[in-house]
């Protein structure tokens, strides 16, 4: 292990990638986030009733998550199948977390701007922040990686994507992808609970920290968890407005806007096998153990 090691993000992908790239457009007046998806998306016929905001807040009515890469053998068979997935409820009738939709935002992202979504993304957000160690498809030579899972033969993945999805996608995914070390998820967060408005406002980062979910089977803001959430890893123990993520690779990060503080976690969940109750237990403490004062000092960051 080392400072500069790059860790496979997961799902902490849709946060600081995907999502962020959403409200970046959307803060410069590009998209609204009520505007309908399938504006931007017309292949994808079960978005034409569902909004942005929807897809962000996983309101949208798709399914959570599909084993395309079971029965698809290339990217276009995944897209092809992903567009043509139906919605299992209403949108905005309930809460359901879904890879199916941070993959069809990703989608729009790269439509909207007329690039692929990783040149979007670092374009819209790694660049303009200075994480110049964060990306998809990261070069195997280039640094040192954490590996996750072992394969039957073995040896880990290690600088390869571990979402299936995502590996049949080539690596770039709204959903799972991004690599990165610690150093740029610190700038990524200092950047986020700061006043700061580069890339997002920060008026429009405040409301993606909203819970929208009110009354529907959980609390999600925009891309984020929300406090009392059943993901929520925070449990009470920070301020009330405070909003985190996590990843199935054992990668998370929480953040306080009110007081200014924030905690990047990155570990290893898979090495040793699919254990969740380890992670869990590991986040639980070490936000505990962390969280801030109710007065904290905005300007003291915690790793």
């Amino acid at each position: 292990m080392r400072a500069d090691t790059r860790f496979d993000l997961a799902s902490l992908t849709k946060a600081v990638g995907t999502a962020a790239a959403v409200l970046a457009l959307a803060g410069r007046s590009v998209i609204d986030l009520d505007d309908p998806a399938g504006r931007y998306l017309p292949s994808f016929g079960a978005l034409r009733a569902v909004t942005i905001r929807q897809l962000l807040s996983h309101t949208s009515g798709l399914p959570g998550t599909r084993k395309f890469y079971q029965w698809c053998e290339a990217p276009e068979e995944l897209l092809r199948d992903l567009a043509a997935t139906p919605l299992e409820a209403a949108p905005g009738t309930r809460m359901v977390y879904s890879d199916l939709g941070f993959m069809a935002l990703g989608q729009m992202v790269s439509a909207v701007t007329g690039e692929p979504l990783d040149s979007a993304i670092g374009h819209l957000v790694t660049g303009p922040l200075g994480m110049t160690r964060t990306g998809y498809k990261p070069a195997v030579h280039d640094g040192d990686f954490a590996a996750t899972e072992r394969r039957s033969d073995g040896t880990a993945w290690t600088g390869v994507v571990h979402d299936e999805n995502a590996r049949l996608m080539g690596g770039v995914a709204g959903h799972a992808g991004l690599f990165a070390p610690a150093a740029d998820l610190v700038a990524f967060a200092v950047w986020w609970v700061s006043r700061d408005d580069r890339v997002v406002p920060a008026v429009l980062r405040r409301e993606a920290e909203r819970c929208q979910t009110a009354r529907l089977g959980g609390c999600r803001g925009l891309g984020w968890v929300c406090q009392g959430d059943s993901f929520d890893i925070l449990r009470g123990r920070w301020p009330s407005g405070s909003v985190s993520h996590t990843g199935f690779t054992g990668t998370s990060l929480a953040l306080d806007s009110a007081s200014g503080t924030w905690l990047v976690l990155l570990t290893n969940s898979l090495h040793y096998g699919r254990v969740p109750e380890h992670i869990r237990a590991l986040r639980r403490e070490f936000h505990a153990a962390l969280a801030p004062a109710r007065s904290a000092n905005p300007t003291r960051p915690k790793i």
